[in-house]
């Protein structure tokens, strides 16, 4: 109990010297402050003023600090009421600060007593035995021991503090402008997408204010025709006498009012774009094409409304427009907007001369361009044979199937004589192609019979294998090569000597002459599919497999586009395929594997599948009278007769079937002559047989052939001819 009192006690003198230590801190604090201050020298009074005195010179400067370590002494004998143990390191610390920091203002003030006596003891002492720089130091290393020693102040953690907090406030400083920089950044993009879609807005408003923009044509196919293009331009370079027609053998184009109704595009516009509004189909029309037949406007949907439902709206869109059907590309390839095609209240014609007689169609050097007509712009549409390279036509009865194809025969026409290209013609209608019959381009008359029809196709595929076998003797890949490597060879021998060659060699050379282009025109694909259908899909299939790049090409048409008339053999190698129109979308599919032929216009109205793409394009066709057709086919009567091929001319179904013998009464005509002459030579080939006895090389072929299973001549002998082993008195009676 007594030790407990006793410990309050000693605990509560600790206090008590503390707060006597706070009050002489305070008093010598004052009396400092009011040194030199005469006025208020009653504030401190006369002990006052004594103490600041002897302070002042006892220590200089120094006395400045002193009521802060008097004030530091007062609070560690308060703290030690709380039950610290005194530290007799303090008095000691805090008169080795005095000390230290009087010697130093002593040595580094020019000032008279700046460390008191107390400095000027010390730094004289220091300096006789360290020199000046030595006692600095030392007075320095004693001042910091005793003020870490004192106050627990670590200048290490102190300045690792000091690192760790400017890099905080750097970081916290760039973090700051950071975010300042990056609301900055966000505040301007932002004021820019205001700005740009005010601007759109605004410019939306003036667009709409102001209506659609009406695109037309670049230039007009009627203009083009116009201008000297016949004369200025050279079609092709043909051989020989034959003159190709002119532009003038075909009717002149009437004038047409090639005006733009405005008022009358931007009035459907606003129709069509309210008949969609009233379905929720919210947008605007911002394009309109105006064409010879159609007007296509280009529709931009608002954001959210789906493609599918414009395009269920098409017949409703015809009730509200009063159209006779209307069309809708959903979307147009490359653009956000659908095509709503509406066709013209007036339409215009599309006449052959400006067609044939426009730039295109002039500047092409193919001998197989063919003009189709324009599209829904009014440019004209021409296109290439050989790069199609075989053409599948389907429409309906009425539908203008066969003005399109009076008019791809007259394109050719226009650009090729019969030693370009050559036509077979296959007519089972016995209609259209029939006005044809005679044309110096034909290689037979028109065929009508549908059983001879397959046997000539065979025979087309034999002449095929001819012309390949032809090409490779002279190392070609396409027709054109082989042609190009003839007329080098006959430059050659022209300008050297000529040497002297064996007879097989000169009927093998004989034997190579230049190839024409062939092109198969069958208007009526139905009706030779129900006579002889097997035969005519594998020779048409055989055909547009292979024939390329022996220069034979096909143009077949049907008004039936049915899976038993169009199978997918045939359809599969057809990569070219126009449809005009046809009565059901199945049919539209069958011909094109899209629907949309189901809506055409008719009269010549049709959608074009270019090879390699499934994209249609529209085009309405060209108009060719029958008129037109008579005066150029009498211009190219005029210049001379048709030379059929003796081979395909007499094919029959059977002759051509894989290899089967031909018992007509021509051909064993031929072989009775042929034997006659064989038996008057020892030795005999085909190409002899071919040129004795001018017919083909097939039907030559055949004959060598029986002869030589009748033991008229011997074995193949390679590129030797063959020994004849009959006597002419054997035949001679």
């Amino acid at each position: 109990m007594a030790v407990r009192k006793s410990g309050r006690h000693e605990g509560l003198g600790y206090e008590v010297t503390g707060i006597a230590l706070a009050g002489l801190a305070a008093l010598v604090t004052a009396s400092l402050y009011f040194r030199d201050d005469v006025e208020h020298l009653e504030y401190v009074g006369v002990a006052g003023s004594y103490l600041s005195w002897l302070l002042f010179v006892s220590m200089g400067y120094t006395s400045y600090i002193f009521p802060l370590l008097l004030f530091i002494l007062a609070l560690e004998f308060m703290l030690l009421r709380r039950g610290l143990r005194f530290r007799a390191v303090l008095p000691a610390g805090l008169l080795f600060i005095v000390m230290s920091a009087s010697g130093l203002l002593t040595m580094t003030l020019p000032v008279e007593a700046a460390g008191g006596i107390v400095g000027e003891v010390v730094s004289a002492a220091l300096t006789s035995y360290f020199g000046t720089a030595g006692a600095a130091i030392l007075l320095v290393t004693v001042f910091v021991t005793a003020l870490v020693g004192t106050t627990g102040f670590s200048l290490i953690k102190t300045a690792a503090a000091t690192a760790v907090a400017a890099l905080k406030g750097a970081a916290a400083a760039a973090a700051a402008a950071a975010r300042t920089f990056r609301a900055a950044r966000e505040s301007l993009k932002r004021r820019r997408e205001r700005r740009a879609k005010a601007a759109a807005e605004k410019s939306e408003r003036r667009k709409r204010a102001k209506g659609p923009a009406i695109v037309t044509a670049k230039e007009s196919p009627r203009r083009a025709a116009e201008e000297p293009v016949q004369e200025e331009f050279d079609f092709v370079a043909p051989k020989g006498s034959f003159r190709l027609p002119h532009i003038n053998l075909l009717d002149p184009v009437p004038d047409k009012d090639g005006s733009v109704d405005r008022e009358t595009y931007i009035t459907n516009s606003k129709i069509l774009e309210k008949k969609l509004k009233d379905f929720d189909v919210d947008g605007h029309v911002v394009e309109v094409h105006p064409g010879p037949v159609i007007t296509m406007y280009e529709f931009e949907p608002a954001p959210g409304v789906k493609v599918g439902k414009i395009t269920n709206l098409a017949d409703d869109l015809a009730l509200a427009m009063r159209a006779v059907s209307i069309r809708i590309l959903a979307p147009i390839p490359g653009k956000a907007v659908v095509g709503i095609e509406i066709p013209n209240h007036v339409r215009e014609g599309i006449f052959a001369r400006e067609i044939l007689g426009c730039r295109e169609f002039a500047k092409s050097r193919s001998r197989l361009t063919m003009a189709l007509g324009t599209d829904i712009t009014g440019n004209p549409v021409i296109t290439d044979l050989a790069r199609l390279p075989h053409l599948l036509i389907a429409g309906a009865t009425g539908s203008g199937k066969s003005v399109a194809l009076n008019a791809m025969i007259i394109s050719i026409l226009f650009k090729a004589t019969p030693e370009d290209v050559r036509l077979l013609m296959i007519d089972p209608k016995m209609l259209e192609l029939t006005a044809y019959e005679g044309l110096p381009h034909l290689i037979t008359p028109v065929i009508t019979d549908t059983k001879r029809a397959a046997g000539v196709l065979k025979s087309i595929v034999v002449e095929m294998g001819k012309r390949y076998k032809l090409m490779a003797e002279k190392g070609a890949k396409n027709i054109n090569m082989y042609n190009r490597i003839l007329e080098e060879e006959e430059g050659t021998a022209d300008s050297g000597p000529r040497a002297a060659r064996d007879t097989e060699e000169q009927e093998q050379e004989n034997a190579h002459r230049r190839l024409p282009y062939i092109v198969v025109i069958i208007d009526e694909l139905a009706d030779l599919m129900l006579t002889s259908g097997k035969d005519v899909e594998e020779s048409l299939v055989r055909l547009t497999q292979m024939a390329r790049a022996a220069g034979i090409h096909l143009i077949v048409a049907t008004q039936r586009p049915s899976v038993d008339v169009i199978t997918g053999l045939i359809k599969a190698n057809f990569p070219a395929r126009l449809a005009l129109q046809v009565p059901t979308r199945t049919d539209s599919r069958t011909i094109l594997d899209a629907a949309g032929a189901e809506t055409l216009l008719g009269e010549g109205d049709m959608l074009f599948m270019p090879p390699g793409t499934s994209r249609l394009r529209r085009i309405h066709g060209v108009y060719v009278s029958e008129h037109e057709i008579e005066k150029v086919i009498d211009f190219l009567k005029r210049q001379g007769k048709p030379r059929y091929d003796a081979d395909i001319a007499e094919a029959k179904a059977a002759a051509a079937a894989g290899g089967e013998e031909d018992l007509s009464e021509e051909f064993l005509r031929r072989y009775d002559e042929a034997v006659a002459l064989a038996a008057t030579l020892e030795t005999i080939s085909t190409s002899y047989i071919q040129r004795r006895l001018r017919i083909g090389y097939n039907t030559a072929a055949r004959i060598i052939e029986k002869m030589e299973a009748e033991g008229v001549v011997g074995p193949s002998q390679g590129s030797r001819p063959r020994e004849v082993l009959l006597r002419k008195e054997e035949v001679e009676p």
